[in-house]
């Protein structure tokens, strides 16, 4: 969305960030796996974890952690000065972001303001700055969808997260409210990303591939099985296809711009 109109998007910057969304987010789940060690053993589903399982102890994962942070950081010295400081401010939520199932219901909405920080930065990578009215809609779109993709996969561990006291909004909404709920956070991300387009003055193509993300969601929402941990997962992993379906809208509403 960053290109300019008529422009596919820079290559380099490309690899820089598929490579970045690699070793950040293995960040994010080795930060997450080290704090949540003893729970992922009374789980039934991450108890073969490394950490859990004991095949890998602390301080190799601490050192493993060190190495993913160092090459993270290499990614991040090849861009701008402001995209280095807004991306460094995001290691606070990657840190802090494990502990929120231990104190709120709503843990997937800080998963969500921690894995979509490349919407900020992806825009200040190209630009040197944010242009809000983009990037602020942008953001809380992702964040939309990291609630619902997140909430179906909480649902594979909801009856040992309630023994244990890990907290999930699978929990909170339960399996009647979860549908409704996820309903309206995928209106919400569709309506997000309509006024992103609108701000970045994104091609109709652009709308298509919002349009057929948000079906893709709903038909997530509307026939996954709650109560079948294989299905949810399923259901997770499909999101790759939403990923994809929104990226394709992105390239090709920029390459063909309005008028």
């Amino acid at each position: 969305m960053a290109a300019a109109p008529g422009h596919w998007p820079d290559p380099w910057l490309l690899a820089l960030f598929a490579a970045g969304a690699v070793l950040l987010r293995g960040a994010g789940c080795t930060v997450n796996d080290l704090w949540d060690r003893d729970l992922d053993a009374a789980v039934a589903r991450t108890r073969s974890r490394p950490l859990a399982s004991g095949a890998l102890q602390p301080p190799q994962a601490l050192a493993f952690l060190a190495l993913q942070l160092s090459l993270g950081l290499l990614i991040l010295l090849q861009l701008n000065t402001f995209s280095q400081v807004l991306g460094a401010s995001s290691l606070l939520l990657v840190v802090t972001y494990p502990l929120m199932k231990r104190v709120t219901f709503w843990p997937q909405a800080f998963l969500g303001l921690t894995i979509n920080w490349g919407a900020l930065l992806g825009w200040a990578a190209v630009h040197g700055s944010c242009e809000w009215g983009v990037v602020a809609p942008l953001y809380a779109a992702g964040v939309c969808w990291s609630l619902v993709y997140d909430t179906i996969y909480a649902h594979q561990d909801k009856h040992d997260d309630a023994q244990v006291g890990i907290r999930s909004t699978a929990l909170a909404l339960g399996d009647k409210g979860t549908r409704p709920a996820l309903t309206a956070f995928t209106a919400l991300q569709v309506a997000c990303l309509g006024a992103a387009g609108q701000a970045a003055m994104m091609g109709p193509a652009y709308y298509a591939g919002v349009g057929a993300m948000g079906l893709h969601l709903l038909h997530q929402v509307w026939t996954v099985d709650l109560n079948n941990g294989s299905d949810c997962s399923a259901k997770f992993v499909s999101n790759r296809v939403t990923g994809a379906l929104l990226a394709a809208g992105c390239v090709a509403g920029r390459l063909m711009p309005l008028a």
